[in-house]
């Protein structure tokens, strides 16, 4: 999932089009939701909140408050050579599932492989992982998502129950605005998942999850939707699993361009006014001119560091604008991107995949996400006064034990490694070859033609100019903590305010 540094909180919000019934683009018409509704009116029952939450497994044990030292520790990595896209299916004894283009994908050439439980392209046969990385760069590509986990949750309780399952600040969170955020754990504050929230009113909430932690994720929410029934006297939540719906991320210089040849009204979109991390809902023309009857939800970001759109899209329509993308713009221009170079674009841009980079054994605090805490989150700790889940763990770690605080014992950095590449579940040892760290992920760089990677190290070793070693295939190779991202990230972001 896509976690990086940036995402502005008090830049001017869009300009969005006028969307009276908000609620409505993101309303399936004729398809079936996956629906859990908790509501602590009397006159509600929490039956369909339960039968959810019992239907997906149940998450994992969660870890005590107090964590074990580093060297004991053990950061949820395979001790693996190569990235297994294989690895990342949600759950191996279910039949591989299939996003609306899967078929498409075929017909432009895609290697599928299994990912998140879904069949996903990891490459097409019109160029290499990294022509694909390079073009992505310099043109732009377009990367099929669909198979995240996309989400509404409504309300007049989605706020608070948003607030007490993530550290972010939707209160006063700007209306079509996003943040990056994670969902915690009670008591230990490890991250469940990482994921997207857009605020579309002030009681609707669109938030984007991980393929890979579907079950694990809906067992959460079901088992906090029904404790926050269960607790009398709060408000009604609605919570709609938007299945079968398109997800795709438009990446790349050229993305604005593109977008903006399919829109029905381009000069009322103003796509140039819609800066990184806002959203809006816009009318598009597919083939033979046809104008859609429904927007789509059009959000500038993505997983790349590059400019661009996530673009979430009703069923039904899913494959015609996706063919309008590539027809306007042209092989060109644009083309299908895949899964390898995904991967190198993100770790160039510093963001983390969960389960390699995060997992539930660890905090936003250890993983370098202080950010995601909303500075007016950061002084409740008890969950009667608004808190949100494992703030007694969590707070108390964003001040350092050099500064009187609990800090940390390990620390997420990024990684500049010598000679061969370092991957997944190399040992970062000191000068005297004790360990003090693990790589989660690493490959070579295609932009900047040197080896990096991501991992967890000692605290106090995680400045950047820190020399260290890596053990890459029995042999200890020189590497420096780096600062994140490797490769400077070229959001589009406006001024900023005055």
């Amino acid at each position: 999932m896509k976690l990086a540094r940036a995402l502005p909180r008090g830049r001017r919000a869009a300009a969005a089009l006028p969307t009276p019934r908000l609620p409505q683009p993101l309303a399936l018409r004729s398809r079936p939701l996956s629906t859990i509704t908790a509501t602590t009116t009397a006159n509600t029952s929490p039956a369909s909140t339960s039968s959810s939450a019992a239907a997906a497994p149940a998450p994992r044990q969660r870890r005590p408050a107090r964590l074990p030292s580093l060297s004991a520790r053990h950061v949820s990595v395979q001790t693996q050579q190569r990235r297994h896209y294989a690895d990342a299916s949600a759950s191996s004894s279910e039949p591989l599932k299939k996003t609306p283009l899967y078929d498409l994908h075929l017909a432009h050439g895609a290697k599928m492989v299994p990912f998140g439980g879904f069949h996903m392209p990891v490459q097409y046969a019109s160029l290499s992982v990294s022509a694909s990385h390079h073009f992505t760069r310099s043109h732009a590509s377009l990367f099929d998502v669909g198979h995240m986990v996309q989400h509404r949750f409504s309300g007049p309780g989605a706020l608070d129950f948003l607030q007490r399952v993530t550290p972010a600040s939707l209160r006063t969170l700007p209306v079509h605005q996003s943040t990056l955020s994670t969902l915690l754990w009670p008591a230990t504050g490890g991250i469940v998942d990482d994921t997207i929230v857009t605020k579309l009113a002030d009681d609707l909430f669109y938030v984007v999850t991980n393929a890979a932690c579907r079950d694990k994720d809906l067992a959460y929410l079901g088992e906090q939707l029904a404790q926050w029934e269960g607790e009398g006297g709060g408000k009604k939540v609605d919570h709609e699993v938007l299945d079968g719906w398109g997800l795709v991320a438009l990446q790349g210089p050229l993305s604005e361009d593109i977008l903006s040849e399919i829109l029905v009204a381009p000069s009322e979109a103003a796509l140039r006014e819609l800066y990184f991390g806002q959203s809006r809902f816009v009318m598009v023309r597919v083939g033979g001119g046809r104008e859609l009857s429904q927007p789509v939800l059009v959000s500038r970001g993505g997983y790349t560091g590059e400019d661009g759109f996530e673009i979430s899209i009703h069923p039904d329509d899913t494959v015609a604008v996706t063919e309008a993308l590539l027809d306007a713009a042209g092989p060109d221009r644009l083309q299908f991107a895949g899964l390898g170079a995904r991967d190198s674009l993100r770790l160039e841009a510093g963001m983390c995949l969960y389960g390699h980079d995060l997992d539930d054994t660890t905090t936003p605090v250890e993983a370098a996400l202080s950010w995601v805490i909303g500075k007016d989150r950061r002084d409740a700790t008890d969950p009667a006064a608004g808190a949100f889940h494992g703030a007694e763990v969590v707070l108390p770690q964003l001040k350092p034990k050099s500064k009187g605080g609990a800090g940390v014992e390990r620390r997420r950095v990024g990684l500049v490694v010598d000679g061969a590449p370092a991957r997944e579940g190399a040992e970062i040892v000191d000068a005297d070859g004790n360990a003090v760290g693990v790589v989660t992920s690493g490959c070579p760089s295609p932009t900047l033609g040197r080896n990096i990677a991501m991992g967890y190290i000692r605290d106090g070793l995680h400045k950047a100019g820190t020399e260290v070693q890596v053990k890459v295939r029995g042999r200890a190779r020189k590497a420096t903590v780096a600062k994140m991202p490797f490769v400077p990230s070229k959001y589009h972001k406006g001024a900023a305010p005055a």
